[in-house]
């Protein structure tokens, strides 16, 4: 069987090693997930999120130990401290909101004799496939939610983060959950596909590439399993002129650059009015020019390695085209001394002079590069911004409600910000369009996700 191994990208040693699950062990998972949630379904809501808010303090009393984890497994800096602000907001707000959202459905119009509703089901089993960028927080925005609408969950996590899968199952065991309602699976790639493709499971979440979410339909094909899928991004932001020039550099360096890139919804293009675009790049270069890229272990530390060298050789790669192509890189990498060719550490970089035929402002970088472009105004800025095949976030940066609105209605994307970025609001659905995948979390509509409705027309006059 073969082992599955992460790597850290701090300096190329090999940080854990796992053998993957045998098929008996994946069978007995799965059988025992079934037995657990048959009785499982039957517990009050309130007792279910009970549970999960137990397992919310077993994580969040490991969280000393994951943050340096963490940062040697993916490579995102310990002055940072983890996931666990995000974490925990997002599981008290599910918790909150889950005898409202799983409540029946009673229609409006009352008929006398008849008692008539929609029951949220659970759908059963649930397996989610978890990314190793935020893998605590893409993680638990279905583990959350599943259980408390009553569903069993199987986790599979990234090789990269293979320690994180541990971490989750240790919490569930201190929380006291019943014994194989939460298993975490170390599994290949064709395992997971097998397992997808057995119809052994009742919901996939998979968080990751578009590739990686086709493999996933490819899997599912035929079996009716309801997916979710969020995929890749190429996020814009737009910057009016109305709007607040130093507030929008601030807030879009950190978007670009927190976690080296590796942001789901991180900012990847700016489109900037021509009034402002000579100031904002000066400030935009300005304030890039004073990250530290280091060991991310190291306190003064604020952009670390990329999780892998293959992610940072893309981006270079990237970088490299735009230039040959007339592109002006602004950051020298001698400012960076820990950037290195042939590893994951790479210096941030910031693009001007770039146009829609260059990759790094079509394909998805994932990475510390943002490419930023003149626009003449609103309808030159939309039209760029809807120039992709992706569709998760897009921020308009003004001082105009109305704008912002209006301008939101038309961008095709999941998610629209105005003056922020790079956040998820677990009172709001997180979704994407076009390649960037379907189904949503989050929200109540993540509970409908997570569960079937199911009719009752029970005539008793």
């Amino acid at each position: 069987m073969s082992d599955i191994v992460c790597i850290s990208p701090i300096d190329g040693s090999e940080l854990a090693r796992r053998p993957a699950a045998s098929e008996a062990a994946i069978a007995r998972a799965v059988a025992d997930a079934r037995a657990a949630q048959r009785v499982w379904r039957q517990v009050p809501i309130a007792e279910r999120a009970s549970h999960v808010l137990r397992f919310l303090d077993a994580m969040l009393a490991m969280s000393q130990e994951i943050v340096p984890e963490l940062a040697q497994q993916m490579g995102r800096p310990v002055r940072y401290g983890g996931e666990f602000g995000g974490f925990e907001e997002r599981v008290r707000y599910v918790v909150d909101m889950a005898e409202e959202a799983l409540a029946p459905v009673i229609p409006h119009d009352a008929r006398p004799g008849f008692a008539r509703y929609i029951k949220r089901d659970p759908l059963g089993l649930v397996l989610v496939v978890a990314p190793w960028n935020y893998p605590y927080l893409t993680a638990v925005n279905t583990i959350a939610p599943a259980l408390i609408a009553g569903n069993a969950v199987l986790l599979k996590h990234a090789a990269q983060t293979i320690l994180v899968g541990e971490r989750f199952q240790a919490a569930m065991d201190r929380a006291g959950l019943p014994a194989g309602l939460f298993t975490n699976l170390v599994l290949t790639h064709d395992q997971t596909s097998r397992l997808i493709g057995s119809g052994a499971v009742d919901f996939v979440n998979f968080t990751g590439s578009v590739e990686g979410g086709r493999a996933i339909e490819r899997a599912a094909a035929g079996t009716f399993t309801p997916l979710g899928l969020e995929l890749g991004g190429k996020d814009p932001a737009y910057v009016r002129a109305d709007a607040d020039l130093d507030f929008a550099v601030g807030n879009l360096v950190d978007g670009a650059f927190y976690n080296s890139g590796q942001c789901c919804c991180g900012i990847e293009r700016i489109y900037v009015h021509e009034s402002l675009y000579d100031r904002f790049v000066d400030g935009f270069v300005d304030l890039t020019s004073r990250y530290v890229l280091g060991n991310p272990l190291d306190e003064a530390t604020t952009l670390g390695p990329m999780a892998q060298k293959r992610f940072a050789d893309l981006i270079r790669g990237q970088i490299r085209e735009a230039v040959d192509k007339g592109a002006k890189a602004h950051i020298d990498p001698a400012g960076f001394p820990a950037d290195k060719e042939g590893t994951p550490y790479l210096a941030p970089q910031v693009l001007t002079g770039v146009d829609h035929s260059m990759s790094v402002m079509r394909e998805e970088s994932f990475g510390p590069v943002v490419g930023i472009m003149k626009v003449r105004g609103d309808e030159e800025a939309l039209a760029l911004m809807n120039d992709s095949i992706y569709g998760l976030t897009a921020s308009v940066w003004t001082t105009d409600l109305e704008a912002a609105e209006r301008l939101g209605d038309a961008i095709e994307t999941g998610t629209v910000f105005m003056n922020r970025c790079d956040y998820l609001d677990p009172g709001l659905a997180w979704t994407g369009v076009k390649d960037t995948g379907r189904g949503a979390s989050l929200s109540r509509i993540g509970f409908e996700m997570l569960t079937r409705p199911k009719s009752f027309h029970l005539r008793h006059g």
